[in-house]
């Protein structure tokens, strides 16, 4: 067996176009985009020696050249005596922006803008899906319509685009549509699941309608047992499960289709027989159904009645696969695994350059290099540092932890919701890696 080849070092002094160098340094220590790179400009040797470095590693073997040899790192006298001269300015002229740098900061341009319209786009959602539901029996046709058209514009976008990105939200309203985030959620969820599973776009309104309002019965149960902390009793959780009976009949009489009174009726149903209200199994459950009932339970896990119950992402995906995955239909669990990732959006995360950061989306075509929030103390919170872990090859997630475990400081600056909310933004794909760099 031949022997592992050993590191090779210069001097920042040897730098030469053509060498293929490594950065010993983590990620937001040097300015350029990756930690290994072939040199290809006298402007990148020149950053390369402000970090002041004492020796450099590179490889031999992906260099086109060889450095420059140590003689060459003597000063030549200088014909003009100290005498002669010319001072030195009292001050540099600051190097101009390269290339690589303002790339980074058009895409964090990007990334920033991109957060602030999935945000906008959320709370108007949210705000259409509180008059819907609260208006479904008194004004039914508007309610329906008025759904109708937010279903319509969110399955439009989400199966036409060829990328989208789910994004974890922070309100900007926290509190105000509290009550209405969850049928959001999980709409969102089921048409992200809808897009990976290439289905009709009728299928996918019908499954978007009777996410919205799948919940809409329970304007018939006592708040007193809905938001009750004890667990229920027998009676209240008979008077509970009444919600899906209820809130088909409430869809059928406002309007809506059969379908979707039938998806509504069906949302608590597994496929191992324990869901309610007909403990019905398998096949007999509407295969959209199934979905619903899926997404339905991942957000609530995440989004309890009572947050001091909630899962994070990560804990919810893992508590179903590994200890309840017998009530879901299982191709469909291990999709929504793969859509949200290992790391779904809104989880706490330690980077391998020991940076926290939390999961702000996720592509799911791409759900191991989600886009991750920094916590870079010297960076105003108001406009941090985002990465795209598809442009960062030489970083990936370590690992995830709860919000409790991060350092006070470390916590305040990332902020950590208490509830997660999701929406979708079209993915900023093409503007990723810049021209000429290579990982």
């Amino acid at each position: 067996m031949s022997k592992p080849q050993q590191p090779s070092y210069i001097t920042p002094e040897q730098l030469c176009i053509g060498l293929y160098i490594h950065l010993d340094l983590g990620w937001m220590d040097h300015p350029f985009t990756f930690n290994n790179f072939k040199i290809k400009s006298d402007e990148q040797i020149r950053e390369i020696r402000a970090l002041n470095l004492e020796k450099i590693r590179y490889d031999p073997l992906r260099s086109d050249c060889d450095p420059l040899p140590p003689q060459a790192v003597s000063i030549n006298p200088s014909p003009i005596s100290e005498a002669t001269a010319p001072p030195e300015p009292a001050v540099a002229a600051s190097p101009p922006e390269t290339a690589v740098q303002q790339w980074r900061n058009e895409r964090l341009r990007q990334l920033h803008g991109a957060i602030r319209d999935c945000e906008k786009a959320f709370a108007a959602a949210t705000d259409t899906v509180r008059d819907v539901t609260a208006n479904l029996v008194n004004q039914p046709q508007h309610s329906r319509e008025k759904a109708e058209a937010l279903v319509n514009q969110m399955v439009d976008s989400i199966l036409t685009e060829s990328d989208i990105a789910l994004h974890a939200i922070n309100d900007i309203r926290p509190g105000k549509g509290a009550p209405y985030t969850h049928p959001l959620n999980v709409t969102v969820l089921a048409l992200m699941l809808a897009k990976s599973l290439d289905m009709t776009a009728e299928d996918a309104r019908q499954l978007g309608m009777a996410a919205v309002f799948h919940d809409i019965g329970k304007a018939e149960v006592p708040d007193r047992i809905l938001l009750k902390t004890d667990p229920l009793t027998r009676v209240e959780q008979a008077l509970l499960e009444q919600h899906c009976e209820t809130g088909a009949r409430m869809a059928l009489q406002a309007g809506l289709s059969k379908q979707v009174a039938s998806l509504i009726l069906q949302h608590h149903e597994y496929v191992d027989g324990s869901g309610y209200p007909k403990h019905l199994r398998g096949e007999q459950i509407d295969f959209l159904a199934r979905l619903l009932s899926l997404v339905n339970t991942y957000d609530n896990l995440c989004n309890p009645a009572h947050p001091a119950a909630a899962l994070t992402p990560y804990e919810a995906l893992a508590s179903m696969f590994s200890t309840q995955r017998r009530k879901f239909d299982s191709d469909l669990l291990k999709l929504l695994i793969k859509s949200l990732g290992v790391y779904p959006p809104g989880s706490i995360v330690m980077l391998s350059n020991n940076v926290y950061g939390i999961v702000l989306s996720v592509n799911p075509s791409h759900p191991l290099r989600p886009y991750v929030l920094l916590h870079r103390p010297e960076i105003p919170r108001e406009a941090p540092m985002v990465i795209d872990l598809r442009d960062e090859p030489a970083l990936n997630i370590s690992q995830c932890l709860r919000p409790e475990k991060l350092p006070r400081e470390v916590f305040d600056y990332l902020s950590p919701r208490k509830r997660i909310s999701y929406y979708f933004n079209h993915d900023q794909a093409s503007a990723r890696n810049p021209d000429g760099l290579e990982n």
